[in-house]
């Protein structure tokens, strides 16, 4: 069994990881909003292609103020970019926090799982030789998979 990762965070990292992550999500508190399912699926989205659009649109409605249709705020317009390019840049940081944490908790969890069934499969030979204590463990282990059932084979 290749071992990709072997890491132990201290405990003092973790706490203060958690601390900086509590400050950052108190700071943001007041400034952001959740949506919901159905909000996030109906409203348009900024994406790549759309900031250098809403950009220029934000220089134009600025110098040519008489094209900006009455319903438009100005000054809410202004304060929605604004918003925007300063919580992307955030975004794109936590992003890459965030995939980073994901994939190395995924990495050391497969390990872990691997281990783990490894050890399973171990006790389980050594219950069929009738091992001491071997039987208890087993049992009490095997509960993990009795609910799944046998998956059946793409022959039945």
């Amino acid at each position: 069994m290749e071992n990709r990762i072997s890491i132990e965070i201290p405990p003092a990292d973790l706490q203060a990881i958690k601390a900086a992550l509590q400050q950052v999500q108190g700071l943001l508190a007041p400034h952001v909003i959740a949506l919901t399912p159905e909000q996030r699926k109906t409203i348009p989205k900024m994406s790549d292609g759309t900031e250098p659009f809403v950009d220029k649109v934000m220089d134009y409605a600025i110098n040519n103020a008489e094209f900006l249709p009455p319903f438009v705020s100005q000054g809410e317009l202004q304060k929605d970019w604004n918003a925007t390019s300063n919580l992307l840049p955030l975004l794109r940081m936590v992003d890459q926090i965030k995939d980073n944490m994901s994939d190395t908790a995924m990495l050391a969890g497969s390990e872990a799982y691997v281990g783990a069934l490894s050890y399973y499969n171990s006790v389980k030979q050594a219950a069929k030789v009738n091992a001491p204590d071997a039987k208890a463990i087993y049992e009490d282990l095997r509960k993990r998979f009795e609910k799944q059932g046998r998956k059946p084979s793409s022959n039945e």
